[in-house]
This record gives C-alpha cells, structure tokens and sequence, in this order.
C-alpha cells in the first residue's frame, strides 16, 4: 500500500514514516500543504494521511484542492482539534476520516487498512474474491481453488495491485511506484522475476503481457 503523510511536526512525521515502512507501505511526506497538494496530484495514493494544522495551506484547503480536482483518494485528517464540530468540519470537507492527537498508532493503521479495504472491495468486505483467488485483508492469507498459497510480501502487493486495476494494463514503471516507490535502484529484472513467481503459484496464464503496455488480469 502506498501512503502520503502531509504533516508538518518533523518528530510525528518520522515516527509514522519508520511504523509504516517497517510493516512494509511504501511512503512518501511533505511538509507542507502545498507540497502536500502537489504531491497528490502528482502520484496515486492509496490512502492519504492529513494533519489539519500546516503551513502555507492547511488541511481543510488542501482537501479542497484535492477534491476540485477529481482526487477522490481517501483522506484521514489528523488534528490536535477533538472538538464535534472540528470532526464535522473536517468530514464536511471532504475526508473520508478524522483522529484526534494524541493517536495510538495501531489504531491509526486500522483505520487506515479500512479506508483502504474500501476502494479496492466496495462492499468494505475483509476479503476479496477474483475469479479462483480469495484474499483474507485480515490475516493476508490468499488462496486458489481454495489451496493456500505461500506468497512473499512483494508478490501479495504485486496481486493486490493488479486486482484493484482489473482489466486495465499496468506498466512495469507503475508497477515499480507502487511497489517500489522509484527507489534509485532496483535489480533490472525485478519486477519480471516478481510476476513470473506470481504466475507460477497461482495460474501461468493468470497475469497477461503485453508489449509495450505492460500486464493486465481480467474477470
């Protein structure tokens, strides 16, 4: 899953960027409302964590220049504001959640993991059906023809994203951002080597090439 943190506190920022890479998000922070806004209409996001309170533009205009332009990407605000009407304001304006500071942070990836749950299975279901293939969002179990299957972290995300861009094709550069977060430097075949172990466990003609546009699973 890829996140944006807009949060302008250096010591929070760090500790929600180390808490969620070391479970495996890909993530990326600005500063700033307008780093924040530039960023998100730059890139997908699967969720986007907001702090109310920033410089240059605060959360409410930053969910307003988001949702101008057609950004529907889950938003959660976090603020120091706990008031009623401060989480009415918020939800009003366009997020998707609100959580009050000081957060829990398992709490805080919960409710993230839920936002999410929501785009890529409408039903807010904790699972995914596609086609032979169940995948638990709980527990990250995934199998075929009811079989379990062993799957490593990148070859689970790798699924997920695929599924959540059914029937379209997804490049290998789009593939490399959501997994991979255009790190300076990954191995030439990586990406190859992933989808090819992905074909193995679950169905050799499950993910479809194509030249020049890329992979593409249909339902």
């Amino acid at each position: 899953m890829k996140l944006l943190i807009v949060e302008d506190d250096e010591k929070i920022l760090s500790f929600l960027k180390r808490g969620f890479e070391e479970d495996g998000y890909v993530i990326d922070c600005a500063l700033d409302g307008a780093d924040g806004i530039y960023l998100a209409t730059l890139n997908h996001y699967d969720v986007i964590i907001l702090d109310w309170m920033l410089p240059l533009k605060d959360g409410i205009e930053v969910l307003d220049s988001l949702r101008s332009a057609d950004i529907t990407t889950p938003v959660l605000m976090l603020s120091a504001k706990d008031g009623i009407n401060d989480t009415v304001e918020g939800l009003k304006n366009g997020a998707d959640d609100y959580l009050s500071k000081p957060f829990s942070f398992e709490i805080l990836k919960a409710r993230i993991e839920a936002l999410y749950r929501r785009v890529v299975s409408p039903q807010a279901k904790n699972s995914i059906e596609f086609g032979n293939i169940k995948v638990n969002l709980d527990t990250k179990n995934v199998t075929y023809d009811d079989n379990l299957l062993s799957l490593s972290q990148k070859e689970y995300e790798l699924l997920l994203f695929l599924i959540k861009h059914k029937n379209s094709y997804v490049s290998k550069a789009q593939i490399q951002e959501a997994l991979w977060n255009n790190e300076e430097f990954i191995s030439s075949n990586v990406i190859e080597v992933t989808v090819h172990n992905l074909r193995k466990k679950i169905n050799k003609k499950f993910i479809k090439s194509f030249r020049g546009l890329g992979y593409k699973v249909e339902i």
